[in-house]
């Protein structure tokens, strides 16, 4: 059975590191990132990394782990921090992350306002 917390914490360090083909590794071919705080909902690996390039890479978006919550052995809801170069500077915002076969299959994001 996977770790959740080293798998999370393996995600945001490699986000963080914005090594974008080791970062899409977290996720299924098929998954599916919804981010309400952009509008838009991608779908796969190559949508997800539009996000990731055009949302973390463009802005130089730091994420820290705030709070971890695992709701069972396949979804986890995950409180951030970010900071980057955006106009808020620091804003707070959460994943509910979905699992399946050891890999990201759904996450809703969101900031929190």
């Amino acid at each position: 059975m996977m770790n959740i917390q080293t798998f999370i914490n393996e995600w945001i360090a490699v986000g963080n590191a914005f090594d974008t083909e080791r970062y899409l590794g977290f996720y299924l071919e098929d998954a599916v990132l919804d981010d309400r705080s952009v509008g838009e909902v991608f779908k796969g690996r190559k949508e997800i990394k539009k996000y990731f390039d055009s949302y973390f890479i463009g802005y130089n978006t730091w994420t820290e782990l705030v709070r971890l919550d695992l709701i069972n052995n396949s979804q986890a809801h995950i409180e951030v921090k970010f900071s980057g170069n955006f106009s808020e500077g620091n804003i707070g915002g959460f994943f509910d992350v979905a699992f399946k076969n050891g890999k990201i299959a759904f996450v809703k994001a969101d900031l929190i306002h």
